[in-house]
């Protein structure tokens, strides 16, 4: 019973902390959950199909929100063009559906390269964002992200002008999902790129000679993690399916030993005579059933003689 006590607390701890490791944040995610809550602060009174701009802390001071409600089937039919640097096209699918959705703007000005490192490549723009969430709720928080898909024909991104030198040094287009991962895709005009799904979008040049590997485009692109995250997630459950395995199979093998030490003790018992008690006096004492033969009085065997 301790035995089996102890490993649900084991089990337990280890699945809180495996659970923990899972869904801790990073910090580029933690940013899109706060941004997202002062974004609903922007809806004092709000109005479908206005654009309301937000009020960043004072900490993040450089970043610039703005915050957008519409209606599914209205985004679908109609699109949306020219909200921020974002042209929304015409057949703009939202999963899972919801009735109203709130388009949620980013750009994340001099803070890009704190929350989207990019190695080997210098950011020509900052990184701007386009997120969606239900808006059935204008003062929820922790919120999660709605998928959308352009069905039909891409999203386009204008990242306004761009100097001279940097047009000449072969520019990309930066897509960066939600689980952080980078992917590249060629500017479809001097400042301009493309998208059919969700994101952080920025414009950067490789300053490290090797060539990044294209984002796939079409809208049946689907998110993908890495299979550095995979191996790392499969190592996790791993181990701890080998360590749950290996805690049942020892506390097995000590109530074998100790059932067997048992049944040992039973069969011994058994197997010897058992004692029977009498009363004497205050006290319980062993006495014996019988005796062989009954004791014969002296006198006895003189009568017997004169017989």
């Amino acid at each position: 019973m301790e035995c089996t006590h102890n490993l649900v607390i084991w089990v337990s701890l280890i699945c809180v902390l495996f659970l923990h490791q899972c869904t801790s944040q990073s910090p580029a995610r933690e940013l899109d959950s706060l941004l997202q809550d002062y974004a609903y602060r922007a809806f004092l009174h709000p109005h479908t199909g206005i654009i309301y701009t937000g009020q960043v802390p004072a900490n993040l001071t450089g970043i610039s929100i703005s915050a957008l409600r519409l209606r599914s089937g209205s985004l679908r039919k109609r699109g949306f063009p020219t909200y921020m640097q974002f042209d929304i096209p015409v057949g703009v699918i939202v999963q899972p559906y919801v009735e109203r959705l709130v388009l949620v703007y980013q750009n994340l000005g001099n803070w890009t390269s704190d929350y989207y490192p990019l190695t080997g490549f210098t950011y020509l723009t900052p990184i701007i964002g386009l997120l969606a969430y239900d808006a059935a709720n204008l003062s929820g928080t922790n919120l999660p992200e709605l998928d959308f898909v352009a069905s039909e024909s891409p999203i386009s991104i204008d990242f306004g002008n761009l100097t001279t030198s940097a047009a000449g040094t072969d520019p990309k287009c930066v897509w960066f999902d939600l689980n952080g991962v980078a992917q590249f895709r060629d500017l479809v005009s001097s400042n301009k790129c493309e998208t059919y799904r969700r994101g952080h979008f920025a414009i950067a040049v490789n300053t490290s000679g090797i060539s990044p590997s294209p984002a796939p485009s079409g809208p049946t692109h689907h998110k993908k993690i890495s299979s550095k995250a995979w191996k790392i997630i499969g190592g996790a459950v791993g181990g701890l399916v080998v360590l749950v395995l290996l805690s049942m199979l020892i506390c097995c093998i000590v109530r074998y030993r100790r059932e067997k030490k048992v049944k040992e003790m039973e069969r011994q018992s058994e197997a010897g005579e058992a004692l029977h008690f009498a009363r004497v006096g205050g006290a319980q004492a062993p006495v014996a059933l019988g005796t062989r033969t009954q004791p014969v009085l002296e006198n006895e065997y003189t009568a017997a003689g004169l017989s």
